[in-house]
C-alpha cells in the first residue's frame, strides 16, 4: 500500500467516525514523536488532513487538537526514558544502527542548543525521532525536558492542526 492510500485511509475513518478523531490524533503525534516508530509513520501529513476534516465537519478542535498534544508529548517521554536507561545502547538498535548520522546530528543539536533543542527538535523531522533519546542519553534532568516537551507538544499539535481549521471554517 502506497503512503498516500494509507493517508487516504486514516483521513476516511476520521471522517466517517468523528467521534475517535482527537484519539487518532494522539495515537499519530505519538508515533511520530516515539524514537524509532517516528521514522515509519506519515503522521504529520495525516495530521495536517485532520486539520483540514476539522474545518470541513464537525469534529471538535479543542478535544483533537489536546488528543494530538498528549500522543506528542507521551511519545517524546517514552523515548527520553529509553535514552536515559538505554544510555548508548541506543545506537545499535535499528534503525539507529544503520543510519548513525541520525544520532551524530542529534547530538550536535542537543549540544547547541540544550534545552531549546527538545522544543526546536520537535518541529524539525530530521532531528525530531532522536532528540528526546539523546536527552535522556546525555541525562538531561527531568523537569526542563518535561517543560520542553509538553509545550513544544501543544504548540506543534495547534500548527498542524489550526492551518485547516482556520482556513475551512473562518475564510470559506
Amino acid at each position: 500500500m502506497s503512503l498516500h492510500a494509507l493517508i487516504g485511509q486514516i483521513l476516511d475513518f476520521v471522517k466517517e467516525h468523528q467521534v475517535w478523531a482527537p484519539l487518532i490524533a494522539g495515537v499519530l503525534a505519538f508515533g511520530e514523536s516515539f524514537a524509532i516508530i517516528s521514522l515509519l509513520i506519515p503522521a504529520t501529513v495525516a495530521l495536517i488532513g485532520i486539520g483540514a476534516l476539522i474545518g470541513a465537519s464537525d469534529i471538535l478542535f479543542w478535544p483533537t487538537w489536546v488528543g494530538a498534544a498528549i500522543g506528542a508529548a507521551l511519545g517524546d517521554w517514552i523515548s527520553y526514558w529509553i535514552g536515559l536507561k538505554l544510555e548508548n545502547a541506543t545506537r545499535h538498535v535499528w534503525p539507529l544502527s544503520r543510519h548513525p548520522e541520525m544520532v551524530t546530528r542529534g547530538e550536535a543539536f542537543f549540544k547547541r542548543y540544550g534545552t531549546w533543542s527538545i522544543f526546536l527538535g520537535r518541529f524539525f523531522g530530521p532531528v525530531r525521532a532522536v532528540i528526546p533519546l539523546i536527552a535522556g542519553m546525555f541525562e538531561m534532568p527531568f523537569v526542563p525536558f518535561q517543560i520542553a516537551n509538553w509545550v513544544s507538544a501543544f504548540v506543534w499539535a495547534f500548527a498542524l492542526l489550526a492551518p485547516g481549521f482556520t482556513v475551512l471554517k473562518y475564510l470559506w
